[in-house]
This record gives structure tokens, C-alpha cells and sequence, in this order.
């Protein structure tokens, strides 16, 4: 039997597990706040940790930084905008989330 097309865009995928990486919120919270089965979510994680995409994700938000200026600029300004996107990913996943737990679930069924 051949596969049917993913009930989930690839981007959705990204951004779900970006969004348990930074947040450090337990998997099973994210799932039931986007809607998903805790699984699916896991195996999303899983496979973002053997492409490497996790530690990429995880570099946005560095910890243990000092309040000191940034020793070169560049570098500086690259974490920032790796931050950016991401947070701009972020409020993408919860703009989704939004739109799907506001629909009338009645609307259908007339």
C-alpha cells in the first residue's frame, strides 16, 4: 500500500520540535498544546536529533552568558538573528495553534 501525503507540513515538524527544545517544557505538555499525539511528537524529536537540527535549534538561546560586551560583533549579530528566526518560527507555531483551537467544531456538522 503506498503512503499517503503527511497529515503535518515539514515546517509545522521543525518548528514543534524548536519549540520543546528552547522551552524545556515536558514533550507530553507541548503534544496537548499543539495538538498532537505525544509519539508523534517524540519521533519528530528524534529524527531532528539524528539530522543534528537540534543542536542548531539549541544554539539560538545560548546559557550561561555573561553581561559583558560580545567579544566580536559578527558573531554576535549571527546569534541574533538565529534567535530572531526563531522566535519568528515560534510565534508562527502558536499563530497555527490559535487558528485551529478557535474554529467552531459545530461549523461542519450542519
Amino acid at each position: 500500500m503506498p503512503r499517503t501525503k503527511p497529515p503535518y507540513e515539514e515546517e509545522f515538524r521543525r518548528e514543534a520540535v524548536d519549540l520543546l527544545i528552547s522551552t524545556g517544557r515536558p514533550l507530553k505538555e507541548v503534544a496537548d498544546d499543539l495538538g498532537i499525539s505525544t509519539s508523534t511528537l517524540r519521533a519528530w524529536r528524534d529524527k531532528a536529533f539524528n539530522r543534528g537540527l537540534a543542536a542548531e535549534a539549541g544554539s539560538a538561546e545560548p546559557k550561561g552568558r555573561s553581561g559583558g560586551a560580545p567579544v566580536d560583533p559578527a558573531a554576535e549579530i549571527r546569534r541574533l538573528q538565529r534567535e530572531n528566526e526563531y522566535l519568528r518560527r515560534q510565534r508562527e507555531i502558536l499563530k497555527k495553534a490559535m487558528s485551529i483551537l478557535s474554529e467552531d467544531p459545530q461549523s461542519g456538522m450542519q
